[in-house]
């Protein structure tokens, strides 16, 4: 990134843009946080996340933020006294999974309820949903607010659409400092929810990011242009103009934003230029000079503006513009002071702090995760029965095929679903060989099933984690009850189409959105015609599942022609067709290959 007095222009990253590897990055990073922030921050006990020193205070509610890590100081970096109480932390671009947020917000709960606020994106609205359920069971009440900020990624009549952007910072501010002040759940959601209502953001990149132990980006902006309105995980923006200096970038800003920000109160904005990551504090700086000017001819007046990484995209060379108009309450709240590693807003009075965390309780032992996942090495590769050995060889399947995935996700997200679906899948073969399953019985793959999905979901986090997890706990739960017969092919089928349902019912999609679920009813589909004819034997369920299998791979193949209809590739429209959907190409490459190895147990050799 280089800076000149009127212009803003990126350099292309030849090398890896971080030094840790990326299988120890999240751990790591929020270990050295940690440590480096003790006067204000604390690691969650048994999760990926962090704590406030101050949380939990009894009778406060708790704002708990949260998404992927390489964003920061979103969201880690926005924990402390006077904001949020506690972050969760997915891996990178990666939602974090519904059993972390589980438990970060039992960690932090003050029994006054608790607040999750994250974007609009489809694995963080699964995940934290179902953290919000479990914690209903628990008798916590949760609520969920869901920042839509981003005005390029849907139209004002479908702003309940929109992304979440830098406008999370503001939406977090206001509801901690509601919170801090001793407001109830209902009127800390309502604050949340108004200033979310108003808040407008429009950014743009003259480069990608490049995610860690990668050399190159994941996506590129071509030589003299600019992306206006792409997202931070790299998702296709409005239009592609040619390469303009600080000042008509300003105007391009400006220009998008004022039309769609409501009017409020006298005037007042509250302002935020956000760095996407690699963006000159000066090049910033420069570009704010001739916001601040647009804005006042406008007949508004910035309060408090802020300039700076708030909400960054790893090494992303790019910036965004946030506006929230103010009313007297909402600058109250804006106003308040806040002390986080991010953010440090001081006041003549004191915040409780809660005092200095034990960093000597920090490690940076990458076995100690904060998770219960167990490592696949450490596991009995003869263990878990048949659906162990299944699972084992789904994940040989997608990790010859990681790259591939990666790439075809790129497409429309953040290239991140190879190394997502393998790092679930891991976990999954894992706690099925440790499930105490140990034969083919109906129970035992049940019981192996069960365990698989529930580990799938933690590691993987994402919309895919959550997506897969289902349809494995699903499967797993309606086969366990048949006990110590063998499975027959109808037990399949029904278990599988009840698991079809409970996919769909998360997320959404149906056949002929281009998703998974494309590749999974094809799947179904063939199971339950099969079953209509013989279901006697474990050849039988062997052969069924190698032709259902085989109408997956045909399904997922066919997806090039779909044009997206959910999920964050929806925004592309017909530029989304060409390419096949990844997370049907990883359902079907994982079946065919399960069934190559149910044939070989099951004695019948490949037709």
């Amino acid at each position: 990134m280089t800076a000149t007095a009127t212009s803003v222009t990126a350099t292309s990253a030849a090398t890896p843009t971080t030094l840790s590897d990326p299988a120890t990055f999240k751990q790591r990073w929020v270990d050295g946080m940690c440590a480096a922030y003790s006067r204000t921050v604390r690691k969650a006990p048994d999760a990926f996340g962090v704590l406030s020193n101050a949380a939990p205070r009894r009778g406060k509610v708790a704002v708990i933020v949260g998404g992927g890590c390489g964003h920061y100081p979103a969201f880690a970096g926005l924990v402390g006294p006077g904001l949020a109480d506690a972050a969760v932390v997915g891996d990178v671009f990666t939602s974090p999974s519904a059993e972390q947020a589980y438990r970060v917000a039992r960690a932090v709960d003050g029994g006054a309820g608790v607040i999750f606020s994250y974007g609009n994106y489809a694995g963080d609205v699964m995940h934290f949903g179902l953290a919000g359920r479990r914690l209903a069971a628990d008798g916590i009440e949760a609520r969920q607010m869901i920042v839509t900020d981003d005005v390029a990624s849907a139209p004002p009549e479908r702003a309940s659409e929109r992304r979440g952007v830098a406008g999370d910072f503001f939406v977090f501010k206001v509801l901690g400092a509601a919170a801090e002040r001793g407001d109830d759940l209902a009127t800390v959601m309502a604050m949340g929810e108004r200033a979310n209502e108003v808040t407008r953001t429009f950014g743009a990149a003259f480069d990608g990011c490049t995610l860690p132990g990668q050399s190159d980006p994941l996506f590129t902006v071509a030589p003299g242009s600019v992306e206006l309105g792409l997202g931070i995980h790299g998702e296709p923006g409005m239009r592609t103009a040619d390469a303009m200096d600080a000042y008509e970038l300003a105007d391009a800003l400006v220009d998008q934003l004022l039309p769609q920000v409501p009017q409020l109160g006298d005037g007042r904005v509250a302002v935020l230029l956000n760095g996407l990551g690699s963006t000159t504090y000066e090049d910033l700086f420069v570009t704010y000079g001739r916001v601040h000017a647009r804005l006042r001819e406008a007949g508004l007046t910035p309060h408090r503006p802020e300039v700076g990484e708030f909400v960054t995209s790893m090494d992303m060379a790019g910036l965004s513009l946030t506006l929230m108009p103010l009313d007297d309450e909402l600058a109250s709240l804006y106003d308040a002071p806040c002390e986080t590693p991010g953010f440090r807003l001081p006041a003549g009075g004191t915040l409780a702090s809660g005092g200095v965390s034990d960093a000597a309780s920090l490690t940076l032992d990458v076995c100690s995760s904060a998770s219960s996942i167990r490592e696949l090495d450490d596991t009995d590769p003869d263990a878990g029965g048949i659906a162990a050995a299944a699972l084992t060889a789904a994940l040989g399947a997608v990790t010859e095929h990681e790259d591939e995935l990666g790439r075809l996700d790129a497409v429309a997200a953040d290239g991140d679903h190879g190394q997502g679906i393998v790092r679930g899948m891991r976990a999954a073969v894992a706690a099925a060989r440790t499930s105490g399953a140990a034969g083919d019985t109906a129970g035992d793959v049940g019981t192996a099933l069960l365990a698989a999905g529930t580990a799938l979901a933690d590691a993987a986090g994402g919309a895919s984690g959550a997506l897969f997890g289902v349809l494995l706990t699903e499967t797993g739960g309606r086969l366990q009850p048949h006990g110590d017969r063998a499975v027959t092919t109808s037990d399949l089928a029904d278990a599988v189409t009840a698991a079809q349902g409970a996919v769909t019912g998360l997320g959404g999609a149906h056949p002929g959105d281009k998703t998974m679920v494309d590749a999974l009813d094809s799947f179904t589909r063939s199971l339950r015609d099969h079953a209509e004819s013989t279901d006697s034997t474990s050849r039988d369920v062997a052969a069924a599942w190698r032709q259902a299998a085989e109408q997956a791979r045909t399904a997922a193949e066919r997806t090039a022609d779909l044009t997206p209809a959910v999920g964050r590739a929806a925004r592309l429209g017909d530029r989304g067709r060409g390419s096949p959907d990844p997370g049907a190409t990883s359902f079907a490459l994982m079946a065919v290959a399960a069934g190559g190895e149910i044939t070989a147990r099951c004695g019948e050799e490949n037709r």
